[in-house]
């Protein structure tokens, strides 16, 4: 209801009472014009009432209007009741809202009904919630990733690659990376593969061989030398071949036996771990690092800020699903429900027990920072209306208790 209404139905409350108060002073007058001119026994009834009805309308008109302002103007004391005493009211409003409402008895009947749970599996099951969730953890992500000093990432990432490079003894990183691969024959595949390409070098470049062969040899331009290339080119090829068909072929078997050795060597021998760490001095430094870790980390950031911001992106796929995941798993779990709600109605409880005085305080000084006259018109805008049927009433009422006076005293004296 808007304060224009407020303000009609209280003028017209107030003119109902006002104007039941001018008929009772209308029917007081005319009694007393009719006594005097032509006495009947029941005008004296008659006047008894409106006369007494005027005193019971005048006592709670004052009494009303002592509430809200002076009545008439005219400052009498312990009127205007409300602009007067506006501090103690409010403490005394802050102080009853603290001790008989924000109590233990009170309060924990509400909160044991609290249930957060219901609320939350209410909300979570609504779609644009679950996309307002997804787009606000993509929001924070991205905000945390976008403030992230790179400088800072590239440095430590740098410094810990150090510490760790420093750590490593990269000849026995070497010996176990390649007994593993022959332990899963992978130096086989790789014959397997070099091989056949080499067979087809040779067979693709013999003019290239009899060249350098002539080369390193002159004499057997004169005599033939083609014929000889050829020969041995061929046989080459045959060679090759035997190797590549033949698993158990003796070059294979002694290629193994001189990678084990070299494991073996990358173990024991000092002057392998000498070699590694010169490598180690001269090529992984820690500022070679940090240009390294710098180009990785603002590549990787510029990849997943960019997949963010895409919503079909694997990414933000992988996010939805994982909510929709807690979500089921949130449902389904009573257990979970059970203990949100236990523990969000024991805070309640405790916060609400905790802060009652400060409820208190925040009614008092809220309503002694209010101006005193803006209060008392806000109040009778409130209540006024009814109040006007206090007047009425006092009206009806003093007139009855008047006639009742007055014919008992009739009747007795």
């Amino acid at each position: 209801m808007n304060d224009q209404l407020k303000k009609s139905q209280l003028k017209k409350h107030k003119m109902l009472a006002t104007g039941l108060f001018l008929l009772m002073a209308f029917v007081y007058i005319l009694m007393m014009y009719l006594l005097k001119n032509n006495p009947q026994k029941w005008m004296e009834y008659v006047r008894a009432f409106s006369e007494a009805g005027m005193v019971g309308a005048l006592a709670d008109w004052f009494a009303v209007t002592a509430l809200f302002k002076y009545p008439l103007g005219i400052k009498i004391p312990h009127t205007n009741l409300i602009t007067n005493n506006k501090d103690s009211l409010g403490e005394n409003l802050g102080n009853f809202v603290s001790t008989n409402f924000l109590t233990a008895d009170t309060i924990r009947p509400y909160i044991d009904k609290l249930s957060i749970s219901e609320y939350l599996n209410d909300w979570l099951s609504k779609e644009k919630n679950q996309q307002l969730i997804h787009n606000e953890c993509s929001k924070i992500i991205q905000r945390i990733i976008s403030n992230l000093d790179d400088e800072s990432i590239a440095e430590f990432l740098a410094t810990k690659g150090f510490e760790l490079t420093s750590e490593i003894r990269l000849e026995k990183l070497a010996a176990t990376s390649l007994l593993y691969l022959l332990e899963q024959n992978e130096h086989d595949r790789l014959l397997n593969i070099i091989l056949p390409q080499a067979q087809h070098y040779v067979e693709n470049n013999r003019e290239l061989i009899y060249k350098k062969v002539v080369e390193k040899q002159p004499i057997l331009g004169l005599i033939g030398g083609k014929s000889v290339t050829n020969q041995l080119i061929s046989g080459i090829t045959t060679f090759l071949e035997e190797i590549e068909k033949n698993p158990n072929h003796d070059i294979r078997k002694s290629v193994t036996l001189k990678l084990y050795q070299v494991v073996e060597d990358l173990n024991e021998k000092d002057d392998w771990h000498d070699k590694f760490d010169q490598i180690k001095e001269e090529f992984i430094t820690k500022e070679k690092l940090y240009e390294y870790t710098k180009d990785i980390w603002l590549r990787l950031k510029e990849d997943m800020l960019e997949k963010l911001s895409d919503q079909n992106a694997t990414f933000n796929q992988y996010i939805k699903q994982n909510i929709q995941q807690m979500i089921v798993s949130f449902r389904e779990d009573q257990t979970m429900q059970e203990n949100i709600d236990k523990y969000a109605r024991q805070y309640v409880y405790k916060m609400v027990l905790k802060n009652s005085n400060e409820v208190g305080k925040i009614i008092t000084n809220t309503v002694q920072k209010w101006d005193g006259t803006e209060l008392s018109e806000k109040m009778e805008l409130e209540v006024g209306k009814d109040l006007q049927y206090i007047r009425i009433n006092g009206t009806l009422v003093g007139g009855l208790v008047g006639l009742i006076i007055y014919t008992l005293t009739h009747l007795f004296l």
